[in-house]
C-alpha cells in the first residue's frame, strides 16, 4: 500500500500531487480502459486537485479514463453542479478535458444496472445474527462492466448505517440498485445508528464486502482521511487496505470525546447539506452526546426541503424511532428499508410501548421548512430567524454545545466502545 499521513498538520497540495502520481505509476494501467468512482458534491475532500492529478499522470497511458459519481439516491448532479465540484469551468471541460467521461449514477433506472450475483439468505442470517433472512439479488451501475480497472476516489468519514463510510462503499450504495442498498441501510437501522456509528467492524460493512467481491474487476481505491477540507492522509492500495487504514486514521481525527452530555446541541449544517436527507448526519453525529430528554437542532436557512428524491414517502411515513416500525411492519413492510432507515436515524433511539411512542431527545428543524410540514413529519420546528448561534458559544458548562459544519464529525462520551470494533 502506498500512504501519507502528515505527521503535523495536513498535507500540502504538493504532497497529494506526488502520492497521486506514485499510486498511478504501480497501476497496470497502460492501454487500459479505467473508471474511477467519485463522491458527490455532499462529502469534502481535494476532489479539483485529485482530478487534475490524475489526469495528468494517466490520460497518456490509458485508452480511456472515465468518472462515475457515487450518487447512492441522492439527486443527480447537473453540468454545472459537476464543473464546480471538480473544479472545472466549461472551456476547460471541453478543451482540456472533453475526452473524459463524467456520469451520474442511476440507480432507479434499470437499464443502467446489471445484476452481479446474489447474497444467500442464510448468509444475510449469519451476518445479521438473524435480524434478516432473505436473498438478496445484487444489482450495480452497468457501467462496471465495461472497464479494465476500476479506481475508488473518496473520504472516510464516521458513518450511521456501515460504521466508516470509504472503500467499497462507493459501490454499496454509491452505484447499486436498490435491493442491496435497503437491506443493509435497514440492517443498520435495527442495530441502531447509536452503535453502529465509528464501530470499524460491522455486519453492514461485511454485507458491503460480500457485495463487492461480486464485481469480477481489478479494484482498487484511494481513500483520504479530510478534517473540515484539509487532507490529513492519503491511502492507496485494495478498496478493503486502504479502507483499513484510513478508518483507523478517522478514528482519531474524526470522533471528538465529551466528559457530560448537553442539554441542547445547536447543530449547524453546512451549504453541502441542502435537505434533511444529508442534513440529517447533523444528528447522526451528534445524537450520543444528547442528554435524554434534551434537544438537537439542525439548523440552515439554506435547507427548503426534506428530500427530492424521498420527501414524499417521508411524508407519509414521518419520523419515528426504530421500534415504532419493527412493532406495526404490517403498516410498513412496503416502505423501502433505506426509507425507513433515514427515519429512525434522524429520530434517534427511543421506545414504542402500548401504542406510544417516546423518543430519547426532541429533534428540531431550525430551515427554511416550514413549521407544519416539520410538525406534520413529527420533527419540532424553530424559526431560524430565532436561533443566535452565539447563544451557545462557549457555553458548553452550563449544557449548550454549538457545532459548526456538524455532520462529519462524530461526537461521543468518555470514549464509550460501540457494540463492533
Amino acid at each position: 500500500m502506498i500512504q501519507l499521513v502528515a505527521e503535523t498538520g495536513f498535507l500540502s497540495e504538493d504532497q497529494l500531487r506526488s502520492v497521486v502520481r506514485e499510486a498511478c505509476a504501480s497501476l497496470p494501467a497502460d492501454g487500459k480502459r479505467i473508471l474511477f468512482i467519485i463522491p458527490d458534491n455532499t462529502r469534502s475532500m481535494p476532489m479539483p486537485l485529485v482530478f487534475r492529478a490524475l489526469f495528468d499522470a494517466l490520460h497518456r497511458r490509458v485508452a480511456k479514463m472515465d468518472y462515475l459519481i457515487a450518487l447512492g439516491t441522492h439527486p443527480p448532479m447537473p453540468e454545472d453542479a459537476i464543473l464546480r465540484h471538480l473544479g472545472l469551468s466549461a472551456q476547460e471541460r471541453t478543451e482540456r478535458y472533453g475526452a473524459v467521461g463524467i456520469y451520474n449514477h442511476a440507480w432507479q433506472d434499470p437499464d443502467a444496472l446489471a445484476q452481479l450475483g446474489v447474497i444467500a439468505a442464510e448468509d444475510l442470517a449469519r451476518i445479521s445474527d438473524g435480524r434478516l433472512r432473505e436473498n438478496v439479488i445484487v444489482t450495480a451501475n452497468k457501467r462496471l462492466l465495461d472497464y479494465d480497472l476500476i479506481c475508488i476516489v473518496g473520504p472516510v468519514f464516521p458513518h450511521e448505517v456501515v460504521g466508516f463510510s470509504g472503500g467499497n462503499k462507493y459501490f454499496f450504495p454509491g452505484v447499486s440498485g436498490a435491493e442491496i442498498l435497503n437491506i443493509f441501510h435497514w440492517l443498520g437501522a435495527l442495530i441502531t445508528n447509536y452503535e453502529i456509528n465509528g464501530a470499524k467492524y460491522t455486519p453492514v460493512r461485511e454485507v458491503v464486502d460480500l457485495a463487492a467481491a461480486l464485481i469480477k474487476k481489478p479494484k482498487y481505491a484511494f481513500c483520504f482521511t479530510v478534517v473540515r477540507k484539509d487532507t490529513k492522509a492519503i491511502f492507496f492500495g485494495t478498496p478493503e487496505a486502504a479502507w483499513d487504514a484510513a478508518a483507523d486514521l478517522s478514528a482519531k481525527t474524526h470522533i471528538i470525546y465529551k466528559p457530560k452530555p448537553f442539554q441542547s446541541v445547536l447543530a449547524m449544517a453546512p451549504e453541502m447539506y441542502d435537505e434533511i436527507w444529508v442534513a440529517g448526519k447533523c444528528m447522526y453525529k451528534l445524537e450520543p452526546v444528547v442528554a435524554d430528554s434534551g434537544e438537537l437542532i439542525i439548523y440552515g436557512r439554506h435547507i427548503h426541503q426534506v428530500s427530492v428524491t424521498h420527501g414524499a414517502l417521508i411524508k407519509q411515513i414521518g419520523y419515528h424511532v426504530r421500534d415504532y416500525f419493527t412493532a406495526q411492519m404490517e403498516k410498513f413492510g412496503h416502505i423501502p428499508g433505506g426509507i425507513l432507515a433515514h427515519s429512525t436515524h434522524v429520530r434517534g433511539a427511543g421506545s414504542f410501548e402500548n401504542g406510544i411512542e417516546r423518543p430519547r431527545v426532541q429533534v428540531t428543524l431550525a430551515t427554511s421548512i416550514p413549521e407544519e410540514e416539520c410538525r406534520a413529519i413529527n420533527l419540532g420546528y424553530r424559526d431560524p430567524d430565532s436561533i443566535d448561534p452565539d447563544a451557545w458559544r462557549d457555553r458548553e458548562q452550563e449544557g449548550r454545545l454549538l457545532v459548526e459544519n456538524a455532520g462529519e464529525i462524530l461526537y461521543r462520551l468518555n470514549k464509550r466502545q460501540a457494540a463492533y470494533v
